[in-house]
């Protein structure tokens, strides 16, 4: 598996050190890895500030620290919510697009994106209907790039394992496969092993956060008791020190032929802090545990 650092780990929207992206590269190489996924929205690789000037001086600068990039991220929801004159659909569309010009620029191939969260009011049907529409004009024209969608298990809907490989056949396009992670398998019960080795023929990227659950209970004290609270609250932890069984995850995706891209972030409140020095840490535990697992090797 390719070793990778997501840019949004250093974008500073949980507190943490916020990094230029020429820093982040930088950053990245000092750490070790041999490659990043840069996130497509400011402060980092936003399609609103990056044209060919701009791309060619960070391509530039990713070629002198011998860092590649492996994913461009887009941050999407085709859900129905806004007003119904509001082109919204194709505002995304358009989005896509362009974070997949931006990719092939910078030599990626792949482009993360998410499906739609399930709100109040809307049918379900209705919603799929609609993402497996945009996720297929998106795929034509990331095709033309010659670029992969990468979907990835987080919104709503068609988180389920079964679900997602029911859109992704729905979708049918050659270039839509998925960016398949741990943290939502573990959170929701499914069995990380047979989930991960039944995606992996059609995962092409995975993103890797460790986290430590934090029960939640609400004092009653007409019993002086508490009652518990569903669901717990989950915290960031360094790699490792979490529950999610990511040797039985990595195994599945293994053993189902997955040998891609495997990105790490901290893309919630850490514990410790959110000063450089402790990303850092973190970044430095992640390279250390895939490669002391065989899931990686050696650099």
């Amino acid at each position: 598996m390719e070793l990778s650092l997501f840019s949004v780990s250093y974008a500073g929207f949980w507190g943490q050190e916020s990094l230029t992206i020429p820093e982040f590269v930088e950053r990245a190489a000092q750490l070790g890895f041999p490659s990043v996924m840069l996130a497509g929205k400011r402060p980092h690789l936003s399609p609103l500030d990056y044209q060919d000037e701009q791309v060619g001086d960070l391509h530039a600068t990713m070629a002198e620290y011998g860092v590649r990039c492996s994913v461009v991220a887009g941050y999407t929801d085709f859900s129905d919510n806004v007003a119904a004159e509001v082109p919204y659909i194709e505002m995304q569309i358009l989005y896509a697009e362009r974070l997949a010009r931006l990719a092939r620029a910078l030599g990626a191939d792949v482009i993360r994106l998410f499906t739609a969260y399930e709100r109040g009011g809307q049918a379900p049907l209705a919603v799929w209907q609609r993402v497996v529409g945009a996720l297929r004009e998106i795929c034509d024209r990331a095709a033309d790039h010659d670029v992969t969608v990468a979907v990835q298990n987080h919104h709503d809907l068609a988180v389920h394992t079964d679900c997602l490989l029911e859109l992704l056949s729905d979708v049918d396009r050659e270039n839509c496969k998925l960016g398949f992670d741990a943290w939502s398998l573990a959170l929701r019960g499914e069995d990380l092993y047979d989930a991960a080795r039944r995606a992996a023929p059609q995962t092409i990227i995975t993103t890797n956060a460790d986290y430590v659950r934090l029960p939640r209970f609400r004092y009653q004290p007409e019993l002086v008791n508490y009652l518990p609270v569903e669901p717990s609250a989950v915290r960031a932890v360094p790699f490792g020190d979490g529950f999610i069984d990511y040797e039985a995850f990595f195994c599945g995706l293994k053993d189902g032929g997955f040998d891609g891209v495997a990105n790490y972030e901290m893309c919630s409140p850490l514990r410790g802090d959110g000063t450089g020095e402790n990303l850092d840490r973190c970044a430095t535990a992640y390279l250390q545990w895939m490669r002391q697992h065989g899931f990686a090797e050696a650099g």
